[in-house]
């Protein structure tokens, strides 16, 4: 769908983003939890590493729900390589 007004934008982006948050959401769990396992690590050494993890996360959402919505709107092909949080 070629949005032609604000509200058709704002559908189309609010989609997206559910889709990509719900599609990246479990890499995010899996990394907190690998974090959590880690005994060599202090609790706070953990939550940095977590907050790390979550700061990726936003990153990648937002990175994806750009492209995803430019590649609608201009209509572009999908390439369907999966998305990893933090670039990975």
């Amino acid at each position: 769908m070629i949005p032609t007004n604000k509200k058709q934008l704002r559908d189309l982006v609010s989609q997206t983003t559910i889709e990509t948050y719900e599609e990246l959401t479990p890499q995010l769990v899996q990394l907190i939890q690998e974090t959590n396992r880690k005994e060599d690590l202090t609790e706070a050494q953990k939550q940095d590493e977590i907050s790390l993890h979550m700061m990726g996360y936003i990153k990648s959402c937002t990175n994806e729900i750009i492209i995803e919505v430019l590649a609608e709107i201009l209509g572009l092909e999908d390439e369907k390589q999966p998305v990893h949080i933090g670039g990975r």
